[in-house]
């Protein structure tokens, strides 16, 4: 599944917005979405997008439980079923994603896909479980480094590809104001048509920079190139570009806003996406845990 998925919603440390500056951002990045999906075209072939999230190094605090709601809405995408596999125009796709925290460097997350369109009404899609280590702080690294492996089950509705696993290194840095991530992800089919592919590679970017103290301006992309034994011919390869917005909602919050525009025919080619986050630390107040 292209996931072109933790950023700042990277998971570091941030101040407390006003909650009428969140509102405002959150009213501009809709607009935007609201005017362009009145003139972009809309692509042939259908794309799966879930959990759409460049991941930072950073894990979740040991004893603390990480709760986010991936949201995105395709107003542009496949308006034909392709190998059998719904289409992703007008669908509402929905994931909760529950992380916790076993150790200061260990972390594992258990996802649910759910998708929701006028035709077919709201389905379970699949589950995913997530495995993710970091390098320790104490090692003093210049950039921060993890490595992510998910594994997980999807419907045949949902993908032609029912069993997948992904193999994410995860490297990120915070030079001033820019926050920088860079995800070279791996993909991998264990049953349906990707199997003979191979592993794919599907790269994931982040640059961000920090506008206010409460404010977050960044660009994502997504790609999907191919296997690694020859890449896909471009017109075939997805490719998504999203400007975002992360807004600072305090230690325990995390809220990343987007629009996605995909500029090859393979890619949807508009949705907008929001990622809503909670933190629950124990032995005290939400949060507590240090991020």
């Amino acid at each position: 599944m292209p996931q072109p998925s933790p950023c700042p919603t990277s998971r570091r440390r941030r101040r407390r917005a006003p909650r009428e500056l969140a509102r405002a951002a959150a009213a501009a990045v809709l607009a935007a979405a609201g005017v362009a999906a009145a003139v972009a075209p809309a692509p042939a072939l259908a794309q799966d997008n879930y959990e759409i999230q460049v991941y930072g190094a950073e894990t979740v605090a040991a004893g603390s439980t990480m709760v986010e709601l991936h949201s995105n809405y395709t107003f542009r995408g496949g308006n034909e079923a392709e190998t059998g596999v719904r289409p992703t125009a007008h669908a509402l796709h929905e994931a909760l994603e529950i992380t916790h925290g076993f150790t200061p460097w260990f972390e594992a997350a258990l996802y649910t896909f759910s998708s929701a369109q006028a035709r077919y009404g709201w389905d379970w899609v699949g589950n995913h479980l997530r495995l993710r280590g970091r390098v320790p702080e104490a090692w003093a690294w210049p950039v921060g480094v993890s490595l992510s492996t998910e594994v997980g089950y999807q419907r045949r509705a949902f993908s032609a590809d029912t069993w997948t696993i992904e193999l994410r290194p995860i490297v990120d840095k915070q030079l001033g104001r820019w926050y920088l991530a860079f995800n070279p992800t791996l993909d991998r089919s264990f049953h349906g048509p990707g199997t003979s592919q191979g592993v794919v590679f599907s790269p994931n970017l982040k640059a961000g920079y920090d506008v206010t103290r409460t404010i977050n301006a960044g660009i994502e992309y997504y790609g999907t190139l191919g296997p690694l034994s020859g890449f896909d011919p471009v017109a075939q390869q997805q490719h998504q570009i999203v400007p975002s917005l992360d807004l600072d909602l305090g230690p325990a919050w995390e809220l990343n806003l987007g629009v996605a525009f995909g500029v090859t025919h393979a890619t949807d080619h508009l949705l907008v996406k929001m990622i809503f986050g909670r933190r629950f630390g124990f032995g005290g107040g939400p949060g507590d845990a240090p991020r």
